[in-house]
């Protein structure tokens, strides 16, 4: 038996749309068509990011504290923090999430000391608040970020997810190109998207501990 011994296979913008278009009994055939199925691509990109599905986009980033400022932008491309912790001398100090009314219900936002708690205001710019504020500008914080996923700008593009994800995209997309042009293959679609994108979240969920503890691995919590 002759193995091919590759393992790089890889569709572009435009293989996803034509391999969704197929399963809609359809062709691509005018430019709208590829403009209308791209923008469905991101749009799915969003709700995916909804549901924190793209675990593999995870950065780990730091940034030094200014004392006195308990506020930090933390750049449109992030979605979500999961973890974060303050350096001092050496030792890392997890600080605990609170919800919006929280922080708001804190009388004294004032206060300076070492960071405890921190709220994620999660604006188009998403704005990191910690409290006590900082008490001096050494301390570096380590955090997390859940990042936004590579938008579909051409249809050259390959897009940034993992292999496991492939059969879900496809489907996903097969599917809201289903829902403009051909309404009559919904009630196939959609349960192929289900079972394909089910598949891949319980993949990513029994492996989850092993792409979240890398970036965490330098970390002495206390």
């Amino acid at each position: 038996m002759t193995l091919s011994n590759s393992k790089d296979f890889e569709l572009d913008v435009a293989g996803y749309i034509e391999e969704a278009f197929e399963r809609c009994g359809l062709e691509v055939r005018t430019g709208y068509d590829l403009k209308t199925a791209k923008r469905s691509l991101n749009l799915l990109f969003a709700d995916w990011a909804n549901r924190g599905l793209n675990q593999w986009t995870i950065a780990q980033r730091n940034f030094t504290v200014i004392s006195g400022d308990g506020e930090t932008d933390l750049g449109i491309d992030v979605i979500d923090i999961l973890s974060l912790v303050v350096r001092r001398s050496g030792t890392d100090y997890a600080l605990s999430r609170i919800s919006r009314d929280e922080y708001l219900n804190i009388p004294t936002k004032t206060t300076t000391g070492r960071p405890t708690q921190y709220f994620v205001d999660r604006q188009i710019n998403p704005n990191l608040k910690m409290w006590p504020l900082p008490d001096n500008s050494t301390d570096v914080v380590y955090y997390d970020a859940l990042i936004r996923m590579d938008d579909a700008d051409t249809y050259v593009d390959t897009l940034e997810i993992p292999f496991r994800f492939y059969p879900s995209l496809t489907a996903g997309l097969a599917y809201y190109i289903a829902m403009k042009k051909a309404p009559e293959r919904l009630q196939i679609l959609k349960p192929i998207y289900d079972e394909e994108l089910n598949r891949a979240m319980d993949e990513d969920r029994d492996r989850a501990s092993f792409k979240i503890s890398p970036y965490l691995r330098n970390y002495r919590y206390v």
